[in-house]
């Protein structure tokens, strides 16, 4: 049986599905070509990431994602014709992890990927509490951050909102997502509190919005935190 990890690419163009045959030949790739099949697939073989296309000939890509998140919080990573931020926000918020549109280059595609396999790899691994990334160590159990091995000092609300990023890391969180979790659902307006507070986390941990080690700005959507291999 082959250890490569299995992608199930749903996608009705085949075109598309044959260029993702030639650059994801070093996985074990399945195909559905709608959202009927997509769902019975993850039932009965549940793969380790899916790569949907939003727009299917029977189920929209967003129905697909609410239903599986029902039940699976299987890895997904839209592609999509539809560039527009309020289709990746609707996308994201109804449970996928990343978005690319197309037409997207085969390195940033990988790179999506790896930097999934690597945040499974890390979630299974739960009997630590520490995460460490560069120079970051967080300890989740006591709450303590150190860069550099230096601690730093956060305020109640840095830190939930760093932890939340860490938690989720590798994955796109929009802006409602993150004033929800730390502020509250009733604060889902107050982008300007997002705003500040994660420039002041940022300059805490020596980050650079223009040359991001640790939070990246997915521009009019929301935040990433990278997960570098190191």
């Amino acid at each position: 049986m082959s250890n490569k990890p299995t992608i199930l690419v749903v996608e009705d163009e085949i075109e598309i599905c044959k260029f993702l045959e030639i650059v994801l030949q070093d996985f074990n790739l399945k195909f559905a070509n709608n959202g009927c099949d997509a769902l019975r697939a993850v039932a009965l073989y549940p793969p380790d990431i899916m790569l949907l296309d939003l727009g299917l000939p029977d189920i929209d890509g967003i129905e697909i994602i609410e239903k599986l998140r029902q039940w699976s919080q299987i890895p997904i990573i839209i592609l999509s014709a539809r560039g527009l931020e309020e289709q990746k926000v609707k996308a994201l918020e109804a449970g996928a992890n990343d978005y690319l549109t197309k037409p997207f280059g085969s390195l940033e595609l990988l790179a999506r990927i790896k930097v999934i396999l690597r945040y499974l790899q890390k979630n299974n691994q739960n009997s630590s509490s520490i995460f460490e990334n560069e120079d970051l160590k967080i300890d989740l159990e006591n709450r303590q951050v150190f860069v550099k091995n230096c601690e730093i000092h956060l305020t109640k609300i840095e830190y939930k909102l760093l932890s939340i990023l860490v938690i989720n890391a590798g994955k796109v969180l929009t802006h409602t997502q993150l004033l929800k979790e730390v502020w509250g659902k009733n604060s889902t307006e107050n982008n300007h509190y997002l705003r500040i507070y994660t420039q002041h986390l940022r300059d805490k941990l020596g980050d650079d919005a223009l040359n991001p080690k640790y939070i990246f700005t997915e521009t009019g959507v929301g935040y990433r935190f990278l997960l570098n291999s190191a």
